[in-house]
């Protein structure tokens, strides 16, 4: 009964909003990622703070065997219920990479937020990276798990919740963005759940489908080599090549170069603020595909009449980074559309 209360109300939001795609893409990624809901039973711990900003410390409960923790930055320049910025990281790093700027973000006069990724920060068991790579293979052989971006997904909706229960929280604007890993997961977020009134993908727009068509992969796969490389010698599969990945994905990521690519989840979030920053010279993701995304979104935009909310940075002469006016300008979409 609670599963479809929730795919109900996902396809009447969509409705609502005049969206012009069914609403079965969401439906079928949240049967991906749903599971029973637990009481968040959230923990928070106030951390020493500096030049007017105060920190916490905080977890909470994704699931029955899943705690989040994160960091939450305010100024105490700024009272009252406030809007939100969450800042996801990218491969191999944490909560602690977005710690500069969520300092921004709360010079700016956002609630800033950040939080671990499944199997990375204080969620990895030891030390090194093994953790991801190791789910990573163990959802190649059925684990029903989806380390590779799904699983994120759902724990950053559940912050959501959390963020929600909060009294200095205005649950009514709340931001996402994220780099590279957290870029995707910011898109299919921002996509799945409409209480993202404001999303800004760094380095994380993609075709996935583009790069399999065109021998692309490789960057990609390189963010989860090791794994992928343990996959590929437990199929018995001595040189992987863009059919091997495909298998690759349709058992980690099921459907991410098909219903769940970036061409059929950017027009999701319209009529939304989003601000999409990629680079030219990315081998993560490479232009074309990207190109592709942003021609799909911009016709999802100008049929609901919002074309002013869609805007669109490639950085020149660039590879898999954010610069610093890539960063400067986020901010700047975030307080005009948030309005801190």
């Amino acid at each position: 009964m609670k599963h479809f209360r929730l795919l109900t109300a996902v396809a009447l939001c969509c409705l609502a909003a005049g969206c012009a795609h069914t609403p079965d893409t969401r439906a079928d990624f949240l049967k991906i990622i749903d599971r029973p809901r637990v009481a968040l039973a959230p923990q928070v711990e106030k951390m020493p703070g500096a030049n007017g900003i105060v920190e916490f410390h905080f977890s909470f409960a994704s699931d029955a065997s899943n705690r989040v923790p994160g960091i939450l930055m305010e100024s105490a320049n700024f009272p009252g219920r406030r809007p939100v910025v969450i800042a996801l990281h990218g491969t191999g790093g944490s909560k602690g990479n977005m710690a500069a700027l969520c300092r921004k973000l709360a010079d700016a006069g956002f609630i800033a937020v950040a939080i671990d990724g499944r199997y990375h920060g204080e969620r990895k068991s030891g030390r090194g990276e093994t953790d991801y790579d190791n789910a990573i293979v163990r959802a190649w052989h059925g684990s029903g798990e989806h380390p590779f971006y799904y699983d994120t997904v759902w724990d950053v909706m559940r912050l959501v919740d959390y963020l929600d229960t909060r009294d200095d929280v205005d649950a009514k604007r709340i931001g996402l963005t994220g780099i590279s890993k957290g870029g995707i997961e910011t898109i299919f977020t921002a996509a799945m759940d409409r209480r993202i009134t404001v999303a800004v993908p760094f380095i994380g727009v993609q075709s996935f489908e583009w790069a399999l068509e065109n021998n692309d992969w490789q960057g990609r796969i390189h963010t989860v080599q090791d794994g992928f490389n343990t996959v590929a010698r437990d199929a018995d599969v001595a040189k992987p090549d863009s059919a091997f990945v495909q298998k690759f994905y349709d058992r980690v990521v099921p459907g991410i170069y098909t219903e769940f690519d970036g061409p059929k989840m950017l027009p999701l979030i319209a009529p939304r603020p989003l601000l999409v920053i990629n680079s030219d010279h990315d081998p993560n993701c490479p232009l074309p595909g990207v190109e592709e995304c942003v021609a799909a979104a911009q016709k999802s935009y100008a049929a609901a009449a919002a074309t002013n909310h869609f805007a669109v940075i490639i950085q020149k002469n660039t590879a898999h980074q954010v610069k610093p006016d890539s960063e400067r300008a986020a901010i700047k979409w975030f307080v005009k559309w948030l309005k801190p």
